[in-house]
């Protein structure tokens, strides 16, 4: 596609744009340190790639999108031809039988995202003062390659809130969802977040942090070359088990963790509990500039509190001592409420070629984001904070 000398192009491979030009606009900020996303940097992208953990057999076949204006690529962006909605985190198997019973073929469709992440990031990557024109080249390009080839749609998740109003200007329908995340409000310490919860909420941590030390081992945070091969060892059990007990079949290969020690172990923060020497359970989280993204974790004995333990107090933890801004700890879950989580909106865009299916979405779409908007202030009121001097004393 070429339109006002920008020229979208589609490309099989990572590596047919390279680590330099992707780079360049995923994440510019890594001159001056860590990338603010680490999920759509080339090198994490690549590991998918390499480890088969995307492309055949996988329902994930990566076409990735160039823009390039005068010689210069002045965007990307990660799209996927998905012949299913699993690992995609923002549901739409609904419209997917809804639009099959009226006669039409949902499968395959285009995705741009991250596969298997629910986390927040920008997903129309552009090099710094391209903003406007590169996402609009890339979503123009990525409409017109699904209409050219009769896909059912378009899908654009976990984008930005500044993404989601520029695809609605372009035409896309937004979509609303939402998440929990942990805020720092610049706590010096665990402490100073448990004083800032009510008195019953602070007490329920403590002690279910006392009842996860009763597991026998001690805990250990390790990143960067702190991370050993024998690490990936353990983590693959954990994954296998969770992945087997919630989805059935993990997304990752066993590959994928090679190579995340290869390229990616100075993004990656583990956070094991040894018994004995030996892990018996952990948390992979990713790091970036701002935040600390907790992605997989499991366990091989099952023992009371753990799981918040690793996943939440010690991500909390490690988020303060480092100044991240926030913990985001992935995908559903209210129970993350009482633990200092609170709901935030996230943000999707959809396009859908036929016209009457459109509507009808769009309507329900509306509906839903009024609904997920209202959740988010009930929850928000119901949250662990203390809301007055009196209720610390209650």
């Amino acid at each position: 596609m070429t339109q006002d000398q920008i020229t979208v192009t589609l490309h099989e491979r990572l590596s047919d744009i390279g680590q330099v030009d992707w780079d360049a606009c995923a994440c510019p900020e890594t001159a001056e340190g860590r990338p603010d996303d680490p999920f759509t940097t080339y090198r994490f992208l690549k590991a998918l790639e390499d480890s088969r953990s995307v492309g055949t057999g996988s329902g994930w076949q990566p076409h990735y999108l160039s823009a390039e204006q005068h010689g210069q690529i002045i965007a990307v962006a990660p799209l996927y031809l998905k012949s299913h909605s699993q690992g995609e985190y923002i549901f739409d198997h609904n419209w997917a039988h809804a639009y099959e019973r009226a006669g039409g073929r949902y499968y395959p469709k285009f995705q741009i995202a991250v596969p298997f992440t629910p986390a927040t990031g920008r997903r129309l990557l552009t090099r710094p003062g391209y903003e406007d024109t590169g996402r609009a080249a890339l979503i123009e390009g990525a409409r017109d390659v699904a209409l050219r080839n009769g896909l059912s749609s378009l899908h654009i998740t976990f984008c930005t809130q500044a993404e989601s109003e520029a695809g609605a200007a372009l035409g896309l329908l937004p979509r609303r969802s939402q998440q929990y995340h942990w805020i720092n409000r610049g706590y010096a310490d665990f402490d100073a977040f448990l004083a800032d919860l009510s008195s019953r909420k602070r007490k329920a941590i403590r002690k279910e942090r006392a009842r996860a030390a009763e597991f026998g081992g001690e805990i250990v945070t390790l990143t960067g070359d702190q991370i050993l091969p024998e690490h990936w060892d353990a983590v693959w059990a954990f994954y296998q088990d969770t992945g087997a007990r919630k989805w059935g079949t993990p997304y990752l290969t066993r590959a994928f963790f090679t190579r995340a020690h290869e390229t990616l172990r100075d993004d990656i923060l583990l956070i094991l509990a040894l018994r004995n020497g030996q892990p018996i359970a952990g948390a992979l989280n990713l790091i970036g500039a701002s935040a600390l993204y907790g992605r997989y974790w499991g366990a091989i004995e099952d023992h009371p509190c753990l799981h918040f333990e690793l996943c939440y107090y010690r991500a909390i933890e490690f988020a303060i001592a480092q100044g991240l801004q926030r913990v985001e700890a992935g995908a559903q879950g209210e129970h993350k409420l009482a633990r200092g989580y609170l709901p935030v909106a996230t943000h999707s865009l959809h396009w859908l070629r036929d016209p009457g299916f459109a509507e009808a979405v769009a309507q329900y779409l509306k509906a839903e984001r009024a609904a997920v908007d209202q959740d988010i202030d009930i929850l928000t009121s119901y949250g662990p904070f203390r809301k007055t001097a009196q209720e610390d004393h209650e």
